[in-house]
């Protein structure tokens, strides 16, 4: 069997390349918007048409969005992000904490086996924001501190393609769940302070943290499927 030849990059493939690298290396940050069109053609030193095919082409990737009145728009930092944003539009809330549950399952093992100083260090920042959160009644405070707790975690499990998995899918699900969480009355902050969680990253017990994971996440489940049921009722 002859293989067939590597075609060249087109220009507009090339400046779709340029583009998305800009944005994953944070020099447009999310909801930024991109310069004028004569600016960008001049940066990329491309025709009007070509600029605007690859304009195009990362807003159907979803990676920018295009606003009547205020230009084209950064939607999503990366394209795996804007493809786990597209999914997890379709998918319910329980796929989504099933598959959370899987990964953070990891992410604590992980964690558990590879975490550092400066890994640990993190995630007692993290802890302490929670307990503050919790002496103040904090609610959002706590909540969007238990979220940096979780992104802590994995990235101290030191695997890349993980902690962006994981960064993607926290925030969405995290909007959805949020509405669940505060109205709890009281607000459940005993469920969800893990210091059992980081005592066990901490002394590398995978089994400990493996178990904490798989009940907390499973308790949430029992309880946005008690909420469903009753609004559904």
């Amino acid at each position: 069997m002859m293989l067939k030849k590597t075609s060249r990059l087109s220009l507009v493939e090339q400046v779709v390349m340029q583009i998305e690298s800009l944005i994953e290396k944070g020099h447009w940050a999310i909801g930024d918007k991109l310069p004028p069109e004569i600016e960008l053609m001049e940066e990329f030193d491309v025709s009007r048409n070509t600029l605007r095919e690859a304009i195009r082409a990362l807003v159907h990737a979803g990676l920018l969005e295009t606003k009547q009145g205020s230009g084209t728009i950064v939607r999503s930092s990366s394209s795996l992000g804007a493809a786990m944003e597209r999914h997890l539009e379709k998918s319910n809330l329980i796929e989504t904490l099933e598959v959370r549950l899987a990964l953070e399952r990891e992410a604590a093992q992980l964690a558990a086996i590879h975490r550092n100083n400066d890994d640990l260090q993190q995630l007692e920042t993290c802890m302490d924001q929670c307990r503050d959160a919790v002496q103040r009644d904090a609610v959002e405070d706590f909540i969007t501190a238990d979220m940096a707790f979780h992104k802590a975690m994995a990235k101290a499990s030191h695997n890349q393609l993980l902690q962006e998995l994981y960064e993607y899918m926290t925030e969405p699900l995290y909007a959805s769940i949020r509405k669940l969480m505060i109205t709890d009355t009281p607000f459940a902050y005993e469920n969800l302070i893990h210091s059992e969680l980081l005592e066990a990253i901490r002394e590398q017990n995978l089994e400990g943290a493996t178990k904490y994971v798989n009940e907390y996440i499973l308790d949430f489940k029992k309880r946005l499927a008690l909420e469903t049921k009753e609004e559904n009722s």
